[in-house]
């Protein structure tokens, strides 16, 4: 089954700190730009990272969470991570990545999406 599987989503004081994956199952990550999305309740989807292909040389961020957020792949895992340190109520939402169809970080149109994990910032 070709899919993509997002872990380590949880709930976590502000100030701390999670590690999200997406791995992929029957298709090579190596191949796309993987992008990480968060939709909070109430409120549009927001694109937050963006890693290209390959060696991911070129990685992109939200302005909301430049400094705080690091995309990074491993392919050998077929595995794009994001790191998310200093968190604030605010970053709370279900996180979801999804493969880029096509060769930029300003694509629209996506091959694979994943089911999205959860994360809650709070005291």
């Amino acid at each position: 089954q070709l899919q993509l599987v997002e872990s380590g989503g949880g709930l976590v004081q502000p100030g701390g700190s999670l590690r999200l994956s997406c791995a992929a199952s029957g298709f090579t990550l190596d191949y796309y730009y993987i992008r990480w999305f968060r939709q909070a309740p109430g409120k549009e989807r927001e694109g937050v990272s963006c890693i290209s292909r390959g060696r991911g040389t070129i990685t992109q961020y939200a302005d909301s969470v430049k400094g705080r957020f690091t995309i990074s792949r491993d392919n050998a895992k077929n595995t794009v991570y994001l790191q998310m340190n200093s968190l604030k109520p605010e970053d709370t939402a279900i996180y979801t990545c999804a493969a880029v169809r096509g060769l930029s970080c300003a694509s629209w149109t996506f091959d694979y999406w994943g089911q999205g994990t959860q994360v809650t910032v709070s005291s």
